[in-house]
């Protein structure tokens, strides 16, 4: 398995946070709040299970690798953010 920088409780914002008006960062937008690693049933892949801290606050499962992805830096040249997900 993967290193996985995320703990259970961790609260997470996704890069496209840094892409929000100020009015819709306060909604809370595109943050998370890690529940943890779970293996898919069928492949046994690593999948990362996360809550939004908005709207409903849907659960959300996204494959480890994927989650733990560095920002396309050619498709978003002006996002800061280094990772897909960041620690807050």
């Amino acid at each position: 398995m993967m290193e996985n920088r995320f703990e259970p409780g961790d609260i997470v914002q996704h890069f496209k946070r840094e892409m929000l008006s100020e009015e819709e960062r306060a909604t809370g937008k595109y943050t998370y709040e890690i529940i943890g690693v779970a293996l898919h049933t069928e492949t046994r892949e690593p999948m990362m299970v996360y809550r939004a801290l908005y709207d409903d606050g849907g659960m959300f499962a996204r494959p480890l690798e994927m989650f733990l992805n560095e920002v396309d830096c050619a498709k978003y040249p002006d996002v800061k953010q280094h990772y897909r997900f960041e620690k807050i």
